[in-house]
Parts: C-alpha cells; sequence; structure tokens
C-alpha cells in the first residue's frame, strides 16, 4: 500500500509552557523521532511546523499559515507540501495519505493497525474513504488514521472556499469522508498535553543533542 504521511508538530504547547512536544523525550528518543519511524513506510513524509532542523534527507518541512492556526489548516498545508513535491518530481498521488500528531510515543503501533486494517479492506475500491483510530476506551483520534488523499483534498478545497480552516475542526473536515473506526492497540494514542500526560507516559523534557529540535535540557 503506498501512502504519505504528514506529521502534524505545530501547536502551541500551551499547557506545557510553550515546550516544543516534538522534542520531549521517550524511550532515547524525541516524539518526532519516534513519529518519524511510526510513518518510516510513507513514500514522502512532511513535517508540518517550526523546522526543528537535522531532519532526515528527504523529509519535507512547511508551516500552516497563520502559523498556529490549528490541525486542520495544518493537514491542508502538509497536503499543498506533498502535491507541490510530487508535481516537481512528476509522479502521481499516493493513493493514501497517513495523518499523525507527534504527541503520541507509542503512535507506531496505532499505526501498523491502521495500515493492517486498510490492507485488508480494499477501500480504493468499493469500501470506505479511509481508516481512523479508535482507543480501547472508544475514544476517536482523527490525527492518527489513514485518508484517501483525492477525498481529503476535495474536503480541504471545501473548507476553504468557505474560510474554514484556520482553528476549525479535524472532524468538521472529515465530516463528509466515510471513514471507518479501527481499534488500536492500548496506550498506542495516549498523547502528552500536561507535564502530568508526560510523567505518566515516561515522557521527558530533555532534549538530545543533535536530534531534531535538538537544544538545551528544558525539563529532567
Amino acid at each position: 500500500m503506498e501512502f504519505d504521511a504528514i506529521i502534524l508538530a505545530g501547536g502551541r504547547a500551551s499547557r506545557l509552557g510553550g515546550v516544543p512536544k516534538s522534542g520531549l523525550i521517550f524511550d532515547g528518543a524525541t516524539l518526532l523521532e519516534r513519529s518519524l519511524g511510526a510513518a518510516g513506510a510513507a513514500a514522502r513524509t512532511v513535517v508540518v511546523g517550526p523546522d526543528p532542523g537535522g531532519l532526515p534527507g528527504g523529509v519535507l518541512t512547511c508551516r500552516e499559515d497563520p502559523p498556529f492556526a490549528g490541525p486542520a489548516a495544518a493537514i491542508a498545508a502538509g497536503l499543498a507540501a506533498l502535491a507541490a513535491d510530487r508535481a516537481g518530481r512528476r509522479a502521481a498521488a499516493a493513493p493514501f495519505t497517513l495523518v499523525l500528531a507527534c504527541d503520541m510515543p507509542r503512535s507506531a503501533d496505532a499505526v501498523r493497525a491502521l495500515a493492517d486494517a486498510l490492507a485488508a479492506g480494499t477501500p480504493e475500491r468499493d469500501g470506505p474513504d479511509g481508516v481512523m483510530a479508535v482507543s480501547a476506551d472508544g475514544r476517536k483520534q482523527p490525527l492518527a488514521g489513514f485518508y484517501g488523499t483525492a477525498v481529503l483534498q476535495r474536503s480541504v478545497a471545501d473548507a476553504a472556499s468557505r474560510n474554514r480552516l484556520e482553528n476549525a475542526s479535524v472532524f468538521a473536515l472529515l465530516a463528509r469522508l466515510d471513514v471507518r473506526e479501527v481499534r488500536v492497540p492500548p496506550g498506542s494514542t495516549d498523547d502528552v498535553d500536561t507535564w502530568d500526560d508526560a510523567s505518566a507516559l515516561g515522557v521527558s523534557g530533555r532534549i538530545p543533542d543533535g536530534g531534531p529540535g535538538s537544544g538545551p535540557a528544558l525539563r529532567s
């Protein structure tokens, strides 16, 4: 299954005192590095947010407009960057796009379950427009999902035409898509919004030298 990936890494992290989530550490790697690993099978990947520097070769970066305009605007920016890249290479669009927030340290397990469900369902022919993660306790997570690229682009274009991208709900953006909900492994969509979340998940605020978002220690 061919797909591109959009990694969302541009939030304000206000409940973390402005410390970028992308640089938090879990099991020896930044959350951004872990998200890139989860999306490792993507044909092309774009990170939407402030350029962290030190990204692997071939990984694109862009920014939502205006900055901090929310995940719907970030998805739109990511799609535009991927489309421009493929146009420059005269390559056809990937049939699916993985949308993944960078604040879920165990997201690789969710991505694997979603990819398996998508591959088994042949949605490109007669199935849904994509698959979305649902946690073990029933919470939907639209920022861990594979969506048909063409239908997602149409949804973004429609929202843009009505000035409904900035600070818009991702659920509203996906409302017209026929998305199948997929139960993913427990903990695989648990995210970091506060320092209490970080502590519970074993995430620290120390950024190692040399990795994406590298810099000084922020919180031990």
